[in-house]
């Protein structure tokens, strides 16, 4: 597969408690991204940040150390990033979903000649 151009760039910024069907949602969405046939998906764990709730998530307060904040970002072709946006929308409940456009410079993966 190889991807150049013009493409977006999805991130999600959730709390590393927030769940879907059971599971950490951060791993929820990098599987429905895979299922998906999406190019990638990243996730990040920050070392501290607040929400809507303006209340701080930190490494440096134990109880809080729990719900650190995630980021997940997925690149891919606009179409395929739209595509999948209504299944996030109903898996997110609570958390920030931002859109921008990208340009992808290079995307390659080699699939080996015997596959």
């Amino acid at each position: 597969m190889k991807i150049e151009g013009e493409g977006q760039l999805l991130r999600i910024f959730i709390g590393e408690s927030d769940k879907w069907e059971g599971m950490p949602l951060y791993e929820a969405i990098v599987r429905k991204a895979r299922e998906r046939g999406m190019a990638g998906a990243t996730v990040w764990r920050g070392i501290e940040g607040f929400g809507a709730s303006s209340r701080i998530h930190t490494t440096k307060i134990l109880r809080l150390s729990e719900d650190l904040p995630i980021v997940v970002e997925i690149v891919d072709q606009a179409e395929r990033i739209q595509g999948i946006l209504p299944e996030l929308d109903r898996m997110v409940t609570e958390g920030l979903m931002t859109l921008e456009r990208v340009h992808i410079i290079a995307y390659r993966h080699n699939v080996p000649a015997d596959e």
